[in-house]
Formats: C-alpha cells, sequence, structure tokens
C-alpha cells in the first residue's frame, strides 16, 4: 500500500489559485496604506467605502484595513485584517498584520498559513546615507518568523523612497543591507522592490528606472508566486476533529463511525494502515468520503471523513497515521492492545519557540500544549539557547522575554503525533497557553 502520494498527483491535487500573503515589519512602515493602494489601484473597494475613508479631502488609505474603534483612534493596526481582491489574472487574499512588538502574535497567526509575506521597510525611519546601516528590530524579527514559519515566498519592499533626497542611493543601501541581512539568516528573498505606497509608484504599475530598479511592480511580483503546496508527499496523517456516528451520517459505514478532520498530510485513501495516536491502536482504512460525503482519495488540506475497518477508541483530539508497518494483517491478527513501540508519539520536543507573552518564560513552568485538537500539559524542561535577532548568534538564557526566538525543549505529560515542521506544518506545531489567563503564550515549531 502507498503511503506517499505520487507527484502527478500532488500536483493535480493543487488546485488553490488566491494567493494569501500578509503584509509584516515595523510599526508605522506603511503596511496598512500599501495594502490600501493594491485595493484602489485594483478597482476593489466601493465608490461609498471610498468616500468613508476621506479626511480633509484626501483619501487615508490606511483606515481601508483598520476595522477596529481602537485602530482608527490610535492610528494603529492592532488585529490582523483580512481583505480581498482580484485582477484579471489572479485572486488574492491579503493579511494586514500589526507592527507593534505587543501584538507580535497576530503576525504569527497570520504567517502561519499564507503562501508570501510582503515585509516592508520604511526608508525614512534609517540612516539610509550610510552603506552600513542597521535594521529596525521588528523588521529583522517578522522576516525571521515568516521564515521559521515556512512562508514560501518572502519579499522586501522598500516604503517612502518618495521622502527622502535620494532614493536611488536610499535603495541601494537599504537593499543591500536587507540582502546581507537574509544571506546570514538563511532567508531565502524573492526580490526587493522599492515602492511608494501613498504615491502608488511601483506598487500596481511599475516605474521602469525609478531608484535604478527596473524589475516588475509588486503586484506583477505577487501574479507570479506560487501558493503553498500541500504536505501530500508526506505520510498520511489527520487530526480527528470530529467523531459521527453511523445512524447520523448518511454514509454507508457498516455500522462503524466517522471520523472527520483536515487531511494534515499525505492522502486519505482506502487500504491505507493506520496507527490511532496516542493509544497506538492499529487499523486499516476502510471508507474515505469528502467534504460533500462521497467517496473520494481525499489529499493534505482538504477535509475527509474516515471510517476504520475496525471499531477503535478513537476521540476528538486523536490523530491518525500512516503505519509504519507496511505488512497489513488481517482484523484476527490485529489484536486489541494497542502498540507500546515509539510510533505512539513523543513526550518530549525540541524546537524553535516564539515566546510572544507579556509575562516571561520561566523553565519548569507548566503551560497547556494545543496540537492539532489535543490539549496536553506542557512544561518547559530547558532553554537550549536565545537567537539574538540582531546578531543572530546563539546566546544563553535562564528566561525568555516577550517576542524572544529560542531554541527550547519542552516535556509533555502526554505523547502528541509530532513531526518536524519543515516537514509538516500542521503536525510540527504546537500553540503554548497560559494555563492562569489563557493567552496564547508561545508558538512551537518542532525540529
Amino acid at each position: 500500500m502507498n503511503t506517499v502520494a505520487s507527484p502527478a498527483l500532488a500536483a493535480s491535487l493543487d488546485t488553490q489559485t488566491a494567493l494569501r500573503f500578509i503584509t509584516c515589519g515595523s510599526v508605522d512602515d506603511g503596511k496598512s496604506t500599501l495594502i490600501g493602494r493594491l485595493l484602489v489601484d485594483t478597482k476593489a473597494v466601493l465608490q461609498d467605502h471610498l468616500a468613508g475613508v476621506q479626511r480633509q479631502g484626501e483619501t487615508d488609505l490606511a483606515l481601508l484595513t483598520d476595522g477596529l474603534s481602537a485602530e482608527r483612534e490610535q492610528g494603529i493596526t492592532i488585529d490582523v485584517a483580512y481583505r480581498y481582491f482580484s485582477t484579471e489574472r489572479r485572486k488574492f487574499i491579503i493579511g494586514d498584520a500589526p507592527g507593534h512588538e505587543q501584538y507580535t502574535r497576530n503576525m504569527v497567526t497570520a504567517a502561519s498559513s499564507a503562501d508570501a509575506a510582503v515585509v516592508l521597510v520604511d526608508a525614512i525611519k534609517l540612516d539610509w546615507r550610510r552603506a552600513d546601516l542597521q535594521l529596525l528590530p521588528q523588521t529583522r524579527r517578522h522576516a525571521l518568523l515568516a521564515q521559521l514559519l515556512r512562508v514560501p515566498s518572502i519579499v522586501f519592499a522598500i516604503n517612502k523612497l518618495d521622502a527622502v533626497d535620494d532614493a536611488t542611493l536610499a535603495y541601494q543601501h537599504i537593499a543591500a543591507a536587507l540582502r546581507g541581512f537574509a544571506a546570514q539568516a538563511g532567508i531565502a528573498v524573492q526580490a526587493v522592490v522599492p515602492v511608494s505606497a501613498l504615491k502608488g509608484w511601483n506598487v500596481v504599475q511599475a516605474q521602469p528606472g525609478w531608484c535604478g530598479y527596473s524589475g516588475p511592480s509588486l503586484l506583477d511580483m505577487l501574479h507570479d508566486l506560487p501558493v503553498t503546496p500541500p504536505d501530500v508527499q508526506a505520510p498520511f496523517s489527520l487530526p480527528v476533529q470530529w467523531v459521527e456516528k453511523f445512524h447520523d451520517s448518511g454514509v454507508t459505514t457498516q455500522g462503524r463511525r466517522v471520523f472527520w478532520g483536515r487531511v494534515a498530510a499525505g492522502l486519505a485513501e482506502v487500504g491505507q494502515a493506520v496507527r490511532v495516536l496516542p493509544s497506538g491502536h492499529r487499523a486499516v482504512v476502510a471508507q474515505v468520503v469528502n467534504h460533500v460525503r462521497q467517496d473520494a482519495t481525499v489529499g493534505a488540506g482538504r477535509s475527509a471523513g474516515v471510517v476504520l475497518d475496525r471499531e477503535v477508541d478513537v476521540s476528538r483530539g486523536d490523530w491518525l497515521v500512516a503505519d509504519a508497518n507496511t505488512n497489513t494483517p488481517s482484523d484476527s491478527e490485529w489484536g486489541d492492545s494497542p502498540s507500546t513501540d515509539h510510533a505512539n508519539g513523543l513526550r518530549e520536543l525540541q524546537g524553535t519557540l516564539a515566546w510572544l507573552d507579556d509575562e516571561p518564560l520561566l523553565p519548569g513552568r507548566v503551560y497547556w500544549a494545543l496540537h492539532g485538537h489535543r490539549w496536553v500539559k506542557a512544561k518547559i524542561k530547558t532553554i537550549d539557547h536565545q537567537i539574538d535577532i540582531h546578531t543572530l548568534q546563539a546566546t544563553a538564557a535562564s528566561q525568555l522575554a516577550a517576542n524572544t526566538i529560542a531554541r527550547v525543549t519542552v516535556s509533555l505529560q502526554e505523547p502528541v503525533a509530532a513531526r518536524p515542521y519543515a516537514e509538516v506544518r500542521t503536525q510540527g506545531a504546537l500553540v503554548l497557553v497560559d494555563t492562569a489567563s489563557n493567552r496564547t503564550a508561545g508558538a512551537l515549531m518542532v525540529a
């Protein structure tokens, strides 16, 4: 039984055409204004909406995305605002991520599902006349987080070049600093594009030769960026979100339950040998239905209902994963005792942690960890090292402050079906939640 999709089948499953991208970077770099410019210049804004963001006869583009009253009052972005627009070539879903450090958790949420990240850099905040200029900390932090979260395409956009005395020199120096930082951090950058979100230069319409740049406009570049491919090449896994009794399902199940969830990796297909985690019970997939309850093979990123060939104890939060044993025994050979080998999940994880809480992380403290739909108690066993976002060097740390990125070891009260984040996003991601305040405390990417 094949547990990995062929390249041809993987390509056929990738039918997504809309590009999900976020704008991120430091505060007041012009992220909301850039999105407003994209919406206006692609004629994605109704006239009455446009009239509602007029201020003293001028259009305040940032107000097209800042929808919360607190955002409008303070002139900042707090939550992630999603907007939609389309051109003749493509559809787009934009996430406007906040730049303030205290809202970094919202940026992480938006980046976790993005196909691309446009990291804005405000030229007037930098000492652009110097060839050895220093980038802002939040610019570096957001670029690093986008890389850690496996955002496939990262684009740097240097904004407000219309407001400097020598736009060409500023672009050259800032672009060199960005490329140097990206090379040091191992970030694959698609391009460094000069733009003026306020004027609309090089956002939708290209400005050939401006700042010595002769490449495509930002929108033209977004047209050509790929969407995130689903993890169909990895072994099958599915986090169970809902268990449906057979008499409610309308699916021919021979009296068995249907386990619903979104396929995290691989293919849900009939005949697949699976293991239930964390119990370790084994079974074979007897039937797979898609979101409209039709028999089908369902790939990663899509919802599926799975019926097993035997009754085993499965509940919300459990995982169905491909059984490493390629031999498929009959029902009588399964037995009722769960397996006790390492395939039952992991109780100890190492990975990169983005600490998002205002309260510092202290080793030994207990948190809730969410993996898929399963909640388990977690303890930070050790802080292996902290990453200095200025030098990118590993430094020792006894605790972690807000917006710190570090390598940690986590102990779990119960095993989880984790895989490296670099292989499967869903299986390799855990969210840490403070047990007292219920605040999102950190995001862990399993190594």
